[in-house]
């Protein structure tokens, strides 16, 4: 059901229909709302900088997989990246720092997912500066910050921001609930940098914007740790005529989908609500020789034993590239801030 009307919800607002044009005067006061919150909010400066990845667009639109590459883009280059996040759907009031083995139905699958794929400090808190002053206290050698998500958290001052546009674009382009943004498209022209992400709308922004190159190549066998490629998988699957399916729980699980289906392999998609929670194994009853899930709902798997032994299960990371001129551009606005190393 949720499915069903997260898909409603979406093609509304992909378009300026009826239902949009009666919810426009709710806006205003949405608007109207958020412009008072912002004003009375003194932003907090944090010792060392902070970059803020999020969106406009409410859901996902690829934050997580960006703050990744981001994270091991910034290592490469020298420096300690620490990663603060609300934990979205995370059951902890107070900031709670995030290890491989944390349950993700207390910090939130996201930051999980985060800390699994860098080992960096991760820490998570409906207040972000929260989440920031305990990792730096905690790890006092980070010298940069990476918000996943936040954009409009303005509590915590931020030296960088970045929007990721995503596959759904901007949707109709207005702000909830007549429309799927959070601010208006003009805030756009506000932040540092865009990332398109997979979409193929037309962003009017006087912003810099830089492209994210995303893909697959192998999978990885969730029973035994076995990786195998993708093409070979594929090939198996013509030779032995085996049936496939695709599982994901996120925003835009047709892309997982039709991702799956570029290396030729032929599946069945399967949506699942974004961050479903897995209280339930909804692998039982598929009836295929192959499932395939992504790496942010295989972090949730691993509370049901019987998954963890279901060798028919696969899961694909998603392979994500950020422009060097980017990474230059961030390095180039934040290195006179970042903290002098003691000797």
């Amino acid at each position: 059901m949720k499915v069903q009307l997260e898909s409603f919800l979406h093609k509304q607002w992909d378009r300026r229909g009826l239902i949009s044009w009666l919810l426009l005067p709710f806006s205003a006061v949405f608007m109207g709302a958020a412009k008072y919150r912002k004003s009375k909010t003194v932003p907090v400066k944090i010792r060392v900088p902070v970059v803020v990845v999020g969106n406009i667009y409410v859901g996902g639109t690829g934050k997580t997989p960006v703050t990744i590459a981001l994270v091991k883009e910034l290592q490469e280059r020298g420096w300690n990246p620490g990663v603060i996040s609300r934990g979205y759907k995370g059951k902890t009031d107070s900031p709670k720092e995030v290890l491989t083995i944390s349950d993700p139905d207390i910090v939130g699958d996201e930051p999980l997912l985060i800390k699994k794929s860098t080992n960096v400090p991760t820490f998570v808190s409906k207040k972000r500066v929260a989440a920031a002053e305990a990792l730096l206290k905690a790890y006092p050698e980070v010298d940069i910050l990476i918000s996943d998500d936040g954009l409009q958290h303005y509590e915590l001052q931020r030296d960088f921001e970045i929007a990721v546009i995503g596959a759904r674009g901007l949707g109709n382009g207005w702000v909830l609930p007549s429309g799927p943004l959070r601010e208006p498209p003009s805030r756009l022209n506000d932040v540092d940098a865009l990332v398109l992400n997979a979409t193929e709308d037309v962003i009017s922004s006087t912003t810099p914007r830089y492209v994210a190159t995303s893909g697959f190549t192998n999978a990885i066998q969730y029973a035994t740790g076995e990786v195998i490629s993708l093409d070979t998988l594929s090939k198996i699957q013509r030779k032995k005529q085996y049936s496939a399916a695709a599982v994901a729980g996120i925003a835009v699980p047709k892309r997982f989908f039709s991702m799956l289906r570029a290396h030729g392999l032929e599946v069945v998609g399967i949506p699942l609500p974004d961050h479903y929670d897995y209280d339930k194994n909804p692998f039982k009853d598929i009836n295929a020789d192959l499932i395939f899930i992504t790496e942010k709902d295989a972090v949730k798997c691993r509370k049901h034993e019987d998954i963890k032994r279901d060798t028919r299960i696969y899961v694909v990371p998603l392979e994500i590239v950020l422009d060097k001129f980017l990474i230059d551009f961030i390095e180039e606005k934040l290195s006179s801030l970042k903290p002098e190393k003691k000797a």
